[in-house]
Order: C-alpha cells, then sequence, then structure tokens
C-alpha cells in the first residue's frame, strides 16, 4: 500500500463523518484522529515485520501512515481506530478497492489489532464499525484482500460478519521465504446491488 489513489466522489447526500462511534464494554470505537497516527504505524509495523496479512515488506513511519490517512480522509472513505485504556488498541479503515471510475461503489477493507488485544473482540468490533461507517457513505460492496490462506483468524472473522468466499489467488506473494495465497471475500453494504448506485465520480 505504498500508493493509493484515491477516488474523489460526489454523494447525494450529505455524510456526518462523526456518525459511527460505539462504546462496547471498555473499548470505545471512534473516528481516527492525527494523534493516534503513532500508535496505528506501531500496530501496523509489527504485522508488516512479523505476518503475512500486509505483503508490504519494510514497515512505514508514522510520516507515510499519515499521508495514507489523510488521502483516504479526503477522499471519503471511513477510518476508524478502537481505544482501550486511553491506548489504541486497533484500527480499521475502507480504501477503493480498485482506481478505475467504475468501481467507485466498491471498497476494500483493512483491520489491524495491536498484537497485546488480539483475541479480545476488537476486530469484530472495528470490523462491525467499518461496514456501517462505509454503508452510510453510500458504498455497496466491500472486498476483503486477505493475506495468507492460513490466516483463519481473518478469514473467521469475516464469515461473522457476514461476507463470503469468492475466490483465492494461489501463490501472488512471496514473504519470510514462502509462496502466499491471497483469500477474496465479500460482503454487500446497505442495498447492495438491488438499486443503481448513488456515487457519482466528481465533476
Amino acid at each position: 500500500m505504498s500508493r493509493i489513489r484515491v477516488i474523489s466522489l460526489r454523494r447525494r447526500r450529505p455524510v456526518c463523518h462523526n456518525a459511527v462511534v460505539r462504546r462496547r464494554t471498555s473499548v470505545l470505537i471512534r473516528p481516527c484522529e492525527p494523534d493516534d497516527v503513532p500508535q496505528i504505524a506501531s500496530i501496523y509495523g509489527h504485522a508488516v515485520l512479523t505476518g503475512t496479512a500486509s505483503f508490504e515488506l519494510e514497515a512505514p513511519g508514522a510520516a507515510e501512515m499519515g499521508r495514507r490517512r489523510a488521502a483516504l480522509l479526503e477522499g471519503g472513505y471511513p477510518y476508524l481506530v478502537a481505544e482501550r485504556d486511553g491506548r489504541v488498541a486497533g484500527y480499521a479503515y475502507a480504501g477503493p478497492y480498485r482506481a478505475r471510475p467504475a468501481y467507485r461503489s466498491t471498497v476494500e477493507n483493512s483491520v489491524y489489532v495491536a498484537p497485546a488485544r488480539q483475541g479480545q473482540g476488537i476486530g469484530r468490533e472495528l470490523l462491525g464499525a467499518l461496514l456501517l461507517s462505509a454503508s452510510v457513505r453510500g458504498f455497496r460492496q466491500m472486498i476483503a484482500v486477505i493475506g495468507d490462506s492460513g490466516n483463519l483468524s481473518s478469514i473467521r472473522l469475516h464469515k461473522a460478519a457476514g461476507f463470503t468466499h469468492v475466490g483465492v489467488l494461489r501463490s501472488v506473494g512471496w514473504k519470510h521465504g514462502r509462496w502466499l495465497d491471497t483469500v477474496l471475500m465479500q460482503r454487500p453494504l446497505g442495498p447492495g446491488a438491488e438499486i443503481p448506485s448513488d456515487l457519482a465520480p466528481a465533476a
């Protein structure tokens, strides 16, 4: 994700960017703020260096992660964090699935949880809030591109949130000395494909 090309969108109805703020038990799901970026960079950096969910090989710093966040927000995409005990426990965002304008109603998601907070339901809370936030913005489909077909925790997380398995791309990545698949999962948002899209490219 070293380069993000964001399509600006014109919507038929206004969107409140703070529409999704949820507190479950001691976890607060809220929009990402600039001060969250260093902690987000730390969470993502650990995932890049130790895991296979991301196909990046070098961990980007806070400045680059801030640039990516700004590009997504400028394009009208949701970017959320989970806060617990005053710290960022995880984050999630949706971005463009593909750059060409016919894809404008479809988003791709990313969900990352801090290592010490995994297994506590935070990923589930983040993904649920992200689905809602993307829906109220008028997006119609969400795609999960899951690194490594052995990433069962992510596959199960998405399945529990209503995603269906739509395919596997075999051996498309090489990381940590082995070939990696990507698993594709998909979920409709709002009315899905039942009615025409109400998102239009900016003039």
